[in-house]
């Protein structure tokens, strides 16, 4: 019996310590997951999202195109989309939407190789990660 009740105890520590599960936003085409105790947020393809201090929160405007957007590309939303939530459309230089979280816009690293990737927090002291 004493066995048992320490397998038990066990099998419970266990699942206390599992990883959080991810929540889905926009029908699962953004994830938040817990990397390194901080739920941040990532594409569906679950890589890590990023924000840019030159974008001005909640204006409707990316500053980061051209070369910026090959490096840093942005989550792109479809003619479609909605708004839901924390999550907005913002129009692009280009006439392309994207999509923002609490008004600021959202994006991909290049150098980012796997999910749970986070090589592009705190690039240049201006891009962070994208932090529920």
């Amino acid at each position: 019996m004493h066995l048992r009740s320490l397998l038990a105890g066990a099998a419970a520590l266990a699942f206390l310590a599992a990883p959080s599960f991810a929540a889905d936003y926009l029908g699962g085409e953004v994830k938040s997951v817990d990397i390194g105790g901080k739920q941040v947020l990532t594409g569906a393809n679950g890589m890590t999202l990023y924000t840019f201090d030159k974008d001005t929160k909640g204006d409707g405007k990316s500053v980061c195109n051209d070369d910026c957007a090959a490096k840093w590309p942005p989550l792109a939303a479809d003619d479609a989309a909605k708004a839901e939530g924390d999550f907005t459309l913002v129009k692009r230089d280009d006439g392309s939407s994207m999509w923002a979280y609490k008004g600021w816009p959202l994006y991909y690293w290049y150098e980012d190789t796997k999910a749970g990737d986070t090589t592009g927090d705190g690039v240049g002291g201006v891009w962070h990660l994208a932090i529920e």
